[in-house]
């Protein structure tokens, strides 16, 4: 008798020997065990031996694929994501019942033979023989692992799993060496253990775990005899037998594998017939995949996570290399989302914002000085159902979201910040009338001039008339103060600082060089504007936006850390330019255009805006430790929000500071809830000194921020921005549409003869 391995089996020369054995007795001994009787039978003995030789003796195992776990920053679960749903367990965490049960229904002698079990592949070929067709097939579990392999290397990729699984000569005599090598390395045990966790057991479970969560919701170590009778048995054909879809035909299968564990003595008669009456006692776990399994609300992060991955050279240097680890899975990722952040943005958008309102609104909160994203969301949730969506509202085009709204009034702090920087003063003044034209020519970036004439501008009603200094213009939102002040300091010192402080166009775009900038023409997105106003937070540190703290991965047995990118800060403005910008924006909400978004006692700063027309209305804010923005508007750009009802509301009209001002005030409240509350650090901005014919002039009835009576808004004059600059203002769009910037609008603005003659196409720009 040959002297076997401790493993089980036959050496490695031995069952070369044995292959070279089979092929020689009729040239057709590998038709009998998966390939059609006819048509493949004169494979030569001699052919057999040069093919054989000629194969690679190693096979090269890539790491199984399997789920992916999204931590928050505290290590809860968010999602689990998946390209196949796998957890590899060992051996020994796998019911004795199941390890039985495979091995009697696939290969009853699996203990006894090696990678070949020559009884069998003679018993397959008679059988074939006189059937005429394949009625049998005689691979071990050896082999069948081996193939398995295959097939995983393959992915998802359609060309290569059919030629992983094509019925070949060449792929049974290439899947029989390596099956040779695995018996010599790995031993009977453990190459039961990785079959087990290789194999599809339907209903997208890969690996036994899987199965066992899928159909009984419990632990493979904890599936009794018929249960593990019935996941045996989905091997050969996962589809035909599905319990979940054909009971039947899974009871019968079932009862097969029942009964084959009792004729090898695995189980007595009186046990198989026992279990052979049992139910199926399904208790069924639906596939949970992907960020819309994501609790709290933050698919939308989900997917912001897995953008990043994709996209981040420090995960692999090609989209493919990226994607293929992705696709692998076996990865702990965990992030920087707030458990509480996310929940109170999340309580406070469906607090004020139906999903099936005709309006959205989205939301991120990040942390000031490290960049990290902290909380994410919107109305829509991630779906694909009716008002649901999969585009992320909060961010970027090139990372999921849509070509971004036009941030308004919102955009005033960042050209403040650059006259500081360039040393303006803050008590500075200027006439601010209520109409005017827009001053030519304006120095541009790279020695370029604006230079359009007669194209005005004017303030949100006639009441407001400067003079003005930079306390009162900020807090009453004063349109003329901040196109005078662009005027005089130049459009590049407005775009370098945007830069600096992360705050670019949604759409990827260049800023353009017209001076309706200031009042908010260029399309952001609510992360960028929330995370530039961090920078103010911090004292004019600007941090990249993060989202991962770290990644684990799990190769075979072992894990392993993944590098992740990091934040990098840098100084975008002095902290004296930053520290006057708080004193400025923390009179808005004290007693400016944002009261409504104030957080009673803890020191906040911010800053309302509203669009022309009404398609967009924002409010970004920040405490020295958290700072958020709000959006509310149309993602295709197509409805005003005029006589509009929006959480059950009814508005006449939407201000920044009405709808987003409070959704920032209850998000950042339960945010903030238990944390410190530092406080700014302020300078003093001594007031305008006002003649005494100054005193009670338009003060007394005027609605705040943006709150015309007379129909228009705050960013009247930003309806020329777009053209002005020659670009498209008009494409506020969130799903990515590009859509217009709504059809035939009616500005309150004269429009000189001729100026229609730019590349623009549509009519963009806003306050």
């Amino acid at each position: 008798m040959p002297k076997k391995r401790s493993g089980g089996g036959l050496s490695a020369p031995q069952q070369a020997a044995k292959f070279l054995g089979v092929s020689v007795l009729s040239g057709a001994v590998l038709a009998g065990i998966a390939l059609p009787a006819v048509g493949a039978l004169g494979l030569a003995a001699k052919g057999s031996v040069e093919s054989f030789d000629e194969l690679p003796a190693n096979l090269k195992t890539p790491p199984l694929s399997q789920r992916t776990t999204i931590l928050d920053a505290g290590g809860g679960k968010i999602a689990t994501v998946y390209s196949r749903d796998r957890t590899v367990v060992d051996l020994k965490d796998i019911s004795p019942h199941l390890q039985k049960a495979i091995v009697a229904i696939e290969d009853s002698r699996f203990y006894e033979h090696g990678a070949v079990d020559l009884k069998g592949v003679l018993r397959a070929m008679n059988r074939n023989a006189q059937s005429g067709g394949v009625s049998q097939g005689a691979s071990t579990l050896t082999q069948q692992y081996v193939k398995n392999v295959f097939v995983e290397e393959a992915g998802d990729d359609p060309t290569k799993v059919a030629q992983a699984t094509q019925q070949t000569i060449g792929r049974k005599i290439r899947e029989l060496k390596f099956a040779i090598q695995v018996e010599e390395e790995l031993g009977k045990k453990k190459i039961l253990e990785n079959y087990l966790n290789i194999t599809y057991f339907g209903q997208q479970a890969y690996g036994v775990e899987a199965a066992s969560q899928r159909y009984f919701s419990k632990p493979a170590k904890d599936l009794n005899l018929q249960e593990s009778a019935l996941i045996a048995g989905l091997v050969q054909s996962p589809s035909r037998y599905d319990p979940v879809n054909d009971e039947t035909e899974a009871t019968k299968r079932r009862n097969i594998v029942l009964a084959r564990m009792a004729q090898v003595g695995d189980i007595s008669q009186e046990q198989a017939a026992e279990a052979s009456e049992a139910p199926l006692g399904l208790k069924v776990s639906k596939p949970k995949n992907g960020c819309i399994t994501a609790v709290d609300g933050a698919g939308f992060f989900c997917d912001y996570v897995r953008q990043v991955f994709l996209k981040d050279p420090v995960f692999g240097k090609t989209p493919e290399e990226r994607a293929k680890v992705w696709n692998r899975g076996g990865l702990t990722i965990r992030t920087t989302l707030d458990s509480q952040a996310q929940r109170s943005l999340q309580e406070s958008v469906k607090r004020h914002v139906n999903k099936s309102d005709e309006v959205a609104t989205a939301a991120s909160v990040v942390e000031p000085g490290t960049g990290k994203i902290l909380a994410m969301g919107q109305s829509r949730p991630y779906g694909f159902g009716k008002n649901e969506t999969q585009i992320n509202l909060s961010v970027d085009q090139g990372m999921g979201g849509g070509a971004g709204y036009q941030p308004g009034s919102t955009f005033k702090p960042i050209v403040a910040a650059a006259a500081l920087e360039g040393g303006m003063p803050a008590t500075k003044t200027y006439a601010s009338p209520y109409q005017m034209d827009y001053p030519a020519p304006v120095q541009a970036c790279e020695g370029k001039t604006w230079n359009e004439s007669g194209v005005p501008v004017e303030n949100e009603n006639e009441t407001e008339v400067g003079p003005y200094d930079m306390k009162e213009a900020t807090a009453k939102s004063v349109n003329t103060y901040y196109i005078e002040m662009i005027s005089d300091i130049g459009i590049c010192p407005v775009t370098q600082l945007a830069k600096k402080m992360g705050v670019e166009r949604a759409d990827g775009n260049k800023m353009l060089q017209a001076p309706s900038i200031a009042l908010g023409t260029q399309e952001m997105s609510p992360l960028t504007m929330a995370n530039g106003y961090a920078a103010f937070a911090s004292r004019g540190m600007y941090c990249t936006p993060v989202a991962i703290e770290s990644i684990s991965q799990r190769v075979g047995e072992k894990s392993k850390s993944l590098p992740v990118p990091k934040s990098t800060c840098s100084r975008a403005m002095s902290e004296k330019t930053a520290d006057t910008i708080n004193t400025l924006l923390r009179g808005v909400v004290e007693d400016g255009t944002g009261t409504e978004a104030g957080l009673g006692g803890r020191p906040s700063a911010g800053k309302t805006g509203t669009t022309d027309f009404r398609y967009a209305a924002w409010f970004v804010g920040y405490t020295p430790n958290l700072a958020g923005a709000v959006w509310v508007g149309d993602p295709e750009h197509k409805r005003q929000m005029v006589d509009i009802s929006i959480g059950g509301t009814w508005h006449a009209k939407v201000f920044g500071g009405q709808v987003p001002g409070p959704i920032w005030r209850d998000m950042m409240s339960g945010a903030l809830n238990g944390k410190e509350a530092p406080e700014f650090n302020l300078v003093n901005i001594p007031d305008r000194k006002k003649p005494d014919e100054d005193k009670g002039r338009g003060r007394g009835n005027r609605d705040r921020d943006d709150n015309r009576d007379d129909g228009r808004n705050d960013d009247a004059g930003g309806f020329l921005g777009g053209l002005v600059g020659g670009g498209n203002g008009g494409n506020g769009g969130g799903n990515g549409a590009g859509t217009n910037g709504g059809a035939e609008p009616n500005p309150t603005i004269s429009i000189p003869e001729g100026f229609f003659q730019g590349p623009g196409n549509g009519p963009g720009g806003r306050r």
